[in-house]
Parts: structure tokens; C-alpha cells; sequence
């Protein structure tokens, strides 16, 4: 039967409402395509990034064991053993966090030594991965974690002590441990977690009081926005700054309320409260 004029078939009605609701949708996207470029070409766009990092999903330090041969690489009949140089004038406290972190993710072996040239190390360095009793053979663990209290300048770790030059730095050696439990994050999360570890080292621990003060002003507007440093979940970031600050006593400047706050969240999780008892 055919069609009448001033009819029309009820599919193409159908049609042309989905293709209006695609235009809509295509217009909405080139505008907000449009506005984000206006903010990136524009030297003075006021962007605020930590609303960037809200709106993503932020991804928890996973529960499940990640596969340490996707990261660490397979070596066949071997422990994959970290090594870890620290003098204990001025312990590490953020790999100390970490290895207790790893324990509650991997079997561990961990280990404490002490360099033949360094004399009296107090006890509770020499303790600082509790009780070493060896109640497994050694193939049976996932991980080995040795540290070793020395006279070195820097921290240092080796992964692969015959192929692998150290890696240098608290900072950098906390950021391969944090690694290991396999979170994701996006290019702004992970920048803002290198700036801050970065802002940690070189401004709060070694910076002037001028400095210090600019990091605490810093570090009290991120955590006027959410719980931890850089969104919603733990990071290295929160770590490694939070191990500097024990380790400079406060940098002798008064600490905002935020901060002090975020202090005392830390100090309420396990590996923060062990790592913390070594200073006493």
C-alpha cells in the first residue's frame, strides 16, 4: 500500500531521532574538545589539575599478588632479591613502609646486615624487620628483601647485583618498590606523584625555611581536597614525604592543620606506625 504525503513511516522517525541525538552528542564533545584546547593554549589558564584527578577513578594497591615475573622478569630457580645500602645515621623510613607493604602482598624474605666498617648500630635498626626466623625454604618465597646498614653517601639498591648499575636516591628507590604492588595511574596522576616526591628530596628536606614553609602552604590546599596527597588513595608520594618530615622533625616550621591531620592518618596505618618506633 503505498505511502500518502504528510505520512511518514514510524523506522524512519526512529532513524532520524537517533541521528539527531548522535549530532547533539558529537556537538557536546567538540565543545568540550574546544575548551580544553582554549585552557592548554593559554599561558595563564587558571586549571585547576586536582579536578582532573577526582573525576578519574582512582586504583587502589591491589589485594592480589601482581605477577612479579611481568615486572621483575624470569629468572628461572632463583629468589628475586632486593638490595638495599642504607647508613643508619639516617635510616630510610619510606622503604621501610614499603617493605612492610610488600609483606602484605608477597612472602618475603627479609634480611638485615651490617657492613663490616660500620660500628654500633643501634639495636632497633639491627631489628627493624622484626625477629628473622626462617621457617620456609628459601625457593618458597616470592620475593628476598636484604638491607644493608653501610656508609653510604646515598641509599642504594640493587635488583640484579650482577647486571643492574644502583639506583640512587630514597625517592627513586621508593618509587621501583611502590611499583611492585601495580597500580595504574593516569599521565596527571603520576606527574603530580613524581612532583611531590621530588618537592619531598630536594625542597623539604634540603631546601631553605623559605622553601620548607611554600611545600607545607602546598601540601595543606591538596589536603584540604582530599584525604591523601595526590586524590583518594595512598600513594609513594604520601610515603616518601611523610618519612621526610619524621626525619626532619617538622623542618622547624609550624604544620597546618591538613597536614597535621594527614600526619597522624599516616602514623594510624601498621607500616607507618612500625617504621615510625625506629626513631625512638
Amino acid at each position: 500500500m503505498p505511502m500518502y504525503q504528510g505520512e511518514s513511516d514510524p523506522s524512519l522517525q526512529a532513524l532520524e531521532s537517533h541521528q539527531d541525538d548522535i549530532l547533539k552528542r558529537l556537538y557536546e564533545l567538540k565543545a568540550a574538545v574546544d575548551g580544553l584546547s582554549k585552557m592548554i593554549q593559554t599561558p595563564d589558564a587558571d586549571l585547576d589539575i586536582s579536578n582532573i584527578i577526582q573525576a578519574s577513578e582512582p586504583t587502589a594497591i591491589s589485594t592480589s599478588a601482581l605477577d612479579l615475573n611481568a615486572v621483575l622478569g624470569k629468572d628461572y630457580g632463583a629468589l628475586k632479591d632486593i638490595v638495599i645500602n642504607a647508613n643508619p645515621t639516617s635510616p630510610p623510613l619510606s622503604l621501610l613502609v614499603l617493605h612492610q607493604l610488600l609483606c602484605d602482598h608477597y612472602k618475603v624474605l627479609s634480611t638485615v646486615h651490617t657492613h663490616s666498617a660500620v660500628k654500633n648500630v643501634p639495636e632497633n635498626l639491627l631489628k627493624c624487620f622484626g625477629e628473622q626466623t626462617k621457617t620456609q625454604p628459601r625457593h618458597e618465597y616470592q620475593l628476598g628483601f636484604t638491607l644493608i646498614w653501610k656508609n653510604v653517601p646515598k641509599t642504594q639498591m640493587k635488583f640484579s647485583v650482577q647486571r643492574m648499575c644502583p639506583i640512587e636516591g630514597e625517592g627513586n628507590i621508593a618509587r621501583f618498590l611502590f611499583s611492585l604492588f601495580g597500580q595504574k595511574h593516569n599521565t596527571v596522576t603520576s606527574t603530580l606523584i613524581d612532583s611531590w616526591i621530588d618537592t619531598a628530596i630536594f625542597q623539604l628536606k634540603e631546601g631553605s625555611s623559605k622553601e620548607k614553609a611554600a611545600v607545607f602552604r602546598s601540601m595543606n590546599s591538596a589536603l584540604g581536597k582530599s584525604p591523601w596527597l595526590v586524590g583518594n588513595e595512598l600513594t609513594v608520594a604520601d610515603v616518601v614525604l611523610w618519612s621526610v618530615l619524621q626525619q626532619t622533625g617538622g623542618c622547624s616550621v609550624p604544620m597546618p592543620t591538613s597536614v597535621h591531620k594527614w600526619m597522624r592518618a599516616c602514623e594510624n596505618l601498621a607500616p607507618f606506625s612500625m617504621a615510625l618506633k625506629l626513631l625512638k
